[in-house]
């Protein structure tokens, strides 16, 4: 018994023997922040560290508080500034030859034909009762008034608007690209709200590729020009429905929708017009920098239906057309019947494509609820959120320029191509026939100006490196930290848990 006390009392004094010794090794918690201080690389712990007194100590120590919320300060901004994603436009030039030559689409002013809707209107206004009239060479004011009312009678019963129209074949008269003949069967049509049925030339078709379905610039050996001439007809535009003679045209991309409507410059008969134009591309950041996007809607797919094959893109106002017409869908069961081209909505929360009917032209619910919408941002965004600005852009700022005058050895070949052009001629034209092509004759060359192309690319200001520099910048100049320093701190932490651990 007295044996084993001794040998308990033995280990007692062993393990106590040992503690002491491994206490005498490892220094104290507040000697191993002081050899830190005073051996780190960062700026002003040293100085608390070996002050001498008490006032040394507390301006040092004011002074690292200081510079530290300052450094803070400028950190907390760097790191912010970068997560608001700034960005910069850069903008350089490129010689590119060659080059795709751009799409061409144009209109006749006036979306109607007389000689062809006559009959028509005249058939629709007897038959619901809005007039006795059954004379198909005059049209008064009156029966204007009934226009709207028989097209979208006749487009929401599914009936053909292009019979009403002027064709291509009968108003064009000259068609060169590069000094080689084209013809309508190189141009592909479409549908605008305002001008009824327009055409385009060089559009990019579906399942085909850029190079067997775009021509360029070069083709033939060419400088890239395209002439056209046109004779509009005007005499066949319907009474009291037009207050202008000429046609409408734009250059586009040729993945774009033309939007001619809003981007068509207008031309007047009489007079030789030259188009030239530049090459511009404009190229977005995606997510997180913006919120642009190339993904067609499922509304804008439906609609692209209607351009007769062509494979066009993205187009934030064409987007926003048809989220309009779901809101004014939902609202009034009909759609704008001034926009009666953009007809295919998708309802939010569905996948059915819906052909919608055009309202009413008496009914002004569709208008009072587009404008409802245009005003509520919460609306908008619930039913447009989708219509993002697109990430690529290509524009062709133009320049035209026109003189007027007619050889006699043209006209002479005008008046036969309008005698067989299959449109009715004016009563008088055997004696005035030369008055009448001067008003609605234009010929128009479009040509390239250069072929170097202007380039906008949107670029990130502040990537992840640079928010690094800033940030180890900010640190050196105001405490003097830098990545030593921080293993420095890493290791007065571990020696501090090891003190911890080790009690």
């Amino acid at each position: 018994m007295a044996n084993n006390t001794k040998v308990v009392t033995r280990e007692l004094y062993v393990n106590s023997k040992s503690m002491i010794s491994i206490r005498k090794r490892l220094p104290r918690r507040r000697s191993v922040i002081r050899e830190f201080s005073l051996n780190t690389s960062m700026h002003g712990l040293p100085g608390i560290v070996r002050a001498q007194n008490i006032h040394n100590r507390i301006f040092w120590t004011i002074s690292f508080i200081c510079f530290l919320g300052i450094m803070t300060f400028f950190i907390v901004n760097a790191i912010r500034d970068y997560f608001h994603y700034p960005t910069n436009i850069d903008l350089r030039f490129e010689s590119e030859w060659p080059q795709y030559f751009p799409a061409i689409s144009l209109c006749n002013l006036a979306p109607l034909r007389f000689d062809k809707f006559i009959e028509f209107f005249i058939n629709f206004t007897v038959a619901h009762n809005l007039s006795n009239i059954t004379d198909t060479t005059t049209f008064s004011p009156n029966q204007s008034g009934f226009l709207w009312n028989f097209l979208i009678d006749r487009i929401n019963n599914n009936e053909s608007v292009e019979i009403l129209s002027f064709s291509l074949a009968s108003m064009l008269r000259v068609c060169y690209f590069n000094y080689r003949p084209c013809s309508v069967a190189d141009f592909i049509s479409f549908k605008s709200s305002i001008h009824g049925i327009c055409h385009t030339f060089n559009a990019k078709m579906k399942n085909t590729t850029s190079d067997s379905s775009v021509r360029h610039s070069n083709q033939y050996g060419g400088p890239g020009i395209l002439s056209l001439g046109l004779y509009v007809h005007s005499h066949q535009y319907v009474p009291y429905t037009m207050d202008v003679v000429g046609a409408v045209i734009l250059i586009h991309d040729n993945t774009q929708i033309p939007l001619i409507e809003t981007s068509g410059i207008e031309l007047s008969p009489g007079k030789r017009y030259k188009l030239s134009y530049k090459k511009k591309r404009t190229d977005l950041l995606s997510l997180p920098y913006t919120n642009c996007t190339k993904e067609l809607t499922l509304a804008l797919k439906a609609m692209l239906a209607n351009y007769d094959g062509a494979d066009y893109v993205y187009s934030q106002q064409t987007c926003m057309t048809l989220c309009q017409q779901t809101y004014v869908y939902e609202t009034c069961g009909c759609i704008n019947p001034f926009l009666w081209n953009a007809r295919t909505i998708v309802l939010p929360g569905t996948y059915k494509t819906i052909v919608a009917p055009l309202c009413n032209i008496s009914d002004q619910c569709s208008l009072t609820s587009l404008f409802s919408l245009i005003e509520n941002s919460s609306l908008l965004t619930q039913y447009c959120s989708d219509c993002v600005q697109g990430c690529s852009s290509i524009d062709f700022p133009t320049q035209f320029s026109s003189s007027k005058g007619l050889f006699d050895w043209q006209i002479y070949d005008i008046k036969t191509f309008v005698e067989n052009s299959g449109v009715p001629l004016p009563v008088n034209w055997s004696t005035i026939w030369n008055e009448y092509i001067q008003q609605n004759y234009l010929s128009i060359n479009i040509i390239t100006e250069s072929n170097v192309v202007e380039i906008n690319t949107q670029t990130a200001s502040m990537s992840f490196v640079d928010v690094i520099s800033n940030i180890g910048g900010q640190t050196g100049l105001w405490i003097g930290i830098s990545f030593l320093s921080v293993m420095e701190f890493i290791e007065m932490i571990y020696r501090l848990l090891r003190r911890c651990c080790s009690r």
